[in-house]
């Protein structure tokens, strides 16, 4: 018979390419976690991973049987989290990790009033634009824009129509002008940010079918969302920034959208983890509160708007 364990060791193993680094996220010794994994291959009658003292990798009948161990695995966390759901109230701690500008300035009040309604709940933000690796960081979910590059992660939508906006001060506009065409941002003080070890610095923009790409330039660029938009509220130039970063600004008149007969960038906003097995319900509970919040705050100017801590 197949037990539970022995198959998140195989599937943390397959997923690190490491049966070291399996045992470690499982808390368990080397030892415990080898004999884990015998133990599955003798129960399935096949080897399912190729080991030698440097490598690790799935044979064909791994490859095969992973599916099926993901998805055997998800059916029984799904049913764990529909009874504990049932049975008590959201206890224990969650990781989250977050870009800087949607973090600071649009999540953090609506986080707060989801601790307030669970007061057993405790959670632990990490605040950066640097891309968390949630296989080996402590992080249980993730808030990241654009699609995830591994397939493996586990990627619930949140936002998946939001888009950047080519964004000015109306003080920098009054000096500068406005853009009449993407070609024209080769002239003008661009804010430019760091993505991973490259600067996002060639803006895309798509009208009739054609799509135009500018390599833009300016003395202001840096690897923290926030600083970026407000150096375009101080007025230094014309920032290309995620919708949801720059909506209550933009509502308020502190920032002018720009090239708005343009198509701009895909920026989706995704709730990840590394499987489903992570999805606790406090997990489940959060991305259900915030995407209440954010259709709420998606829907269009309200009484009161550019408060973002309307959520409760």
């Amino acid at each position: 018979m197949v037990r539970i364990d022995d198959l998140q060791v195989f599937i943390r193993a397959a997923d690190n390419g490491s049966l070291s680094a399996a045992a470690r996220q499982l808390d368990l010794s080397p030892a415990v976690a080898s004999a884990a994994l015998k133990r599955l291959e003798a129960a399935v009658g096949a080897q399912l991973l190729a080991r030698s003292t440097r490598s690790l990798r799935l044979t064909v009948a791994g490859e095969r049987y992973l599916e099926h161990a993901r998805a055997a695995l998800d059916a029984l966390q799904s049913g764990s989290v529909a009874l504990a759901q049932d049975r008590q109230a959201l206890s224990g701690s969650l990781s989250l990790s977050m870009p800087s500008d949607l973090g600071r300035n649009l999540l953090r009040p609506w986080l707060d009033a989801f601790l307030q309604q669970h007061p057993g709940l405790s959670l632990q933000l990490q605040i950066s634009d640097r891309v968390a690796d949630l296989y080996r960081q402590p992080v249980d979910v993730a808030l990241r824009y654009g699609v995830p590059e591994d397939s493996a992660l586990v990627a619930l939508p949140l936002a998946p129509d939001n888009r950047r906006v080519l964004c000015a001060s109306p003080d920098y506009l009054a000096r500068h002008g406005a853009p009449a065409a993407p070609q024209d941002l080769r002239r003008h003080s661009c804010l430019r940010f760091i993505l991973g070890a490259a600067v996002h610095e060639r803006w895309s923009f798509l009208r009739n079918g054609e799509r135009q790409v500018v390599t833009v330039d300016g003395r202001w660029h840096s690897d923290d969302g926030e600083i970026v938009r407000n150096w375009a509220l101080a007025g230094l130039g014309i920032a290309y920034k995620s919708r949801l970063d720059v909506l209550a600004d933009l509502r308020a008149g502190r920032l002018q959208p720009l090239l708005e007969g343009y198509d701009t960038e895909q920026t989706p906003l995704y709730l990840v983890t590394p499987h489903r097995l992570m999805l606790s319900p406090a997990a489940v509970a959060l991305r259900a509160h915030l995407q209440q919040c954010l259709d709420a705050y998606l829907a269009g100017p309200r009484a009161g708007e550019g408060r973002n801590d309307s959520c409760d």
